[in-house]
C-alpha cells in the first residue's frame, strides 16, 4: 500500500483538481502525473508534461483538489510495484507509469525497494 511518508505542505508539492475519477484499481499506487489544458491533474504527461507523482488511498472524484508530490518520500512501494529495486533511479512515462528509462521525466530514486525519494524533475542522469 504505497503512501506519502514525508511531505512538506509548503514546498513538497502543489494542489490541483483531478480531471477524472480515481478508481479502486488505482488506489495505493504511484503514478507520474501532469496537468491538462484546464490545469487539472491527469495520469501521465497531459498538456504540461510530468510535474510530480500522485498516490491516493481512497476513491476520489473528478474536480476534487489533491496534493501532487514534487519533493518528499513514498513508502510501502513493494505491494503494488513489483520489480522496484533499491538504489535505482526512476522516471515517469508519458502514460504515468514508473520505469527506469532515462529518456522519461526524472521522478526520484529508491533507498530501499520499498521507499521512493521523490525529487520530480530535479536530478540529472549520467550515462
Amino acid at each position: 500500500m504505497a503512501r506519502y511518508d514525508k511531505y512538506d505542505p509548503r514546498d513538497g508539492g502543489f494542489r490541483a483538481p483531478l480531471a477524472a475519477d480515481w478508481l479502486q484499481a488505482d488506489l495505493n499506487k504511484v503514478f507520474a502525473v501532469g496537468l491538462d489544458a484546464q490545469g487539472r491533474v491527469v495520469k501521465g504527461s497531459g498538456n504540461s508534461g510530468i510535474k510530480g507523482v500522485l498516490v491516493l488511498t481512497k476513491i476520489v472524484h473528478a474536480n476534487k483538489v489533491v496534493d501532487v508530490m514534487t519533493d518528499g518520500e513514498i513508502v510501502e512501494m513493494d505491494v503494488n510495484h513489483a520489480g522496484i529495486v533499491a538504489g535505482t533511479s526512476y522516471f515517469g512515462s508519458a502514460a504515468g507509469a514508473l520505469n527506469t528509462t532515462a529518456t522519461d521525466m526524472p521522478i526520484g530514486f529508491t533507498v530501499e525497494a520499498t521507499r521512493l525519494v521523490v525529487r520530480a524533475g530535479r536530478f540529472e542522469v549520467t550515462p
